[in-house]
């Protein structure tokens, strides 16, 4: 039996007819629906209750409909041997890139700037600047960040890359470690973060390596909230040192009411929606993997607990 869960029934609904025309020689149940824990073998989830897991005794596998598994892999209620598998796509991919360039666009074309005239009624024309003399650091060399990355390159921007490991990409000047790091930020005047949410990575983008970018640069985050320090974002912006910022992802979402990003003129906020899953994508890798472990043949995307992805 598999359980599918996310918070939204009109989502279970949808998911549940997609993978039960899939795969119709196996049982998909919604919660509602589940009246015997011991017998789900499998869940398919994003956002799942608390305690859910610890009623599922003999649960060999989740899914995680989405390409971030932090919050998964922070639950207490989940056995560190259980396999968690995430998307490796799911179409997000082509999202992240076009939500990325969007900002680098805007960013060369001074639209941040012009905004902030509108607002203030003020008609000045400023100099144009080619991708070529834009130089964007990308922070993450993962599936989607090496894809980010590739886009970036081929609209001619100068594009460096970053991760913890070396990366080969091409096209791409690719950093690693903490030298790699201080490196990039020094040298971007656009930075784009995709990079999980993992040990490692949490606090990343602190006072003192947020300063280090040059004067005027402009910051991507549309990775994971918690990398960043909202408020020496927000110090950095109000000294003029950073031009602008475009956020997608946040350390409390719904960013709370009242929060000085919201209104900003520097600060362009959109509600975690940079790269969203395909059902119609996730239903065919998700079904593809439960093949693969009911023949007894590996998943792809296992996630590496100690990686944090």
């Amino acid at each position: 039996m598999i359980l599918i869960h996310t918070p939204s029934a009109k989502e279970v609904a949808a998911y549940l007819d997609l993978f039960r025309a899939a795969l119709p020689q196996h049982r998909f149940i919604s919660l509602d629906e589940m009246t015997a824990p011991e017998a789900v073998r499998y869940v398919i989830t994003w956002g799942p209750p608390p305690a859910l897991f610890a009623r599922l005794t003999k649960l060999e596998a989740v899914f995680a409909l989405g390409a971030g598994v932090d919050k998964l892999l922070a639950r207490d209620d989940l056995l560190p041997a259980t396999p968690i598998y995430r998307l490796l796509d799911g179409g997000m991919a082509q999202q992240m890139s076009e939500y990325i360039r969007f900002g680098v666009l805007s960013y060369q074309r001074h639209m941040d700037v012009y905004r902030r005239q509108q607002a203030a009624g003020v008609w000045k024309m400023l100099a144009p600047k080619l991708p070529a003399d834009v130089r964007v650091g990308v922070l993450g060399l993962g599936e989607i960040g090496s894809a980010v990355a590739q886009a970036l390159a081929a609209d001619s921007y100068q594009v460096s890359g970053w991760s913890r490991s070396p990366r080969q990409v091409p096209g791409v000047d690719c950093l690693f470690g903490d030298e790699g790091l201080d490196e990039l930020l020094v040298g971007s005047e656009v930075l784009a973060c995709v990079l999980p949410s993992t040990p490692q990575t949490q606090g990343l983008l602190n006072a003192q390596r947020l300063a280090a970018l040059p004067p005027g640069a402009m910051l991507i985050n549309a990775g994971r909230g918690d990398l960043l320090d909202e408020d020496a974002l927000l110090a950095l912006l109000d000294a003029g040192h950073l031009r602008c910022a475009q956020l997608d992802v946040f350390a409390s979402e719904p960013l709370p009411h009242g929060h000085r990003l919201w209104q900003h003129p520097a600060v362009t906020v959109t509600p975690h929606i940079a790269a969203i899953t395909l059902r119609e994508e996730a239903v065919r890798q998700i079904a593809a993997n439960l093949e693969r472990l009911v023949a007894g043949e590996e998943a792809q995307g296992r996630v590496v607990r100690e990686r944090g992805y």
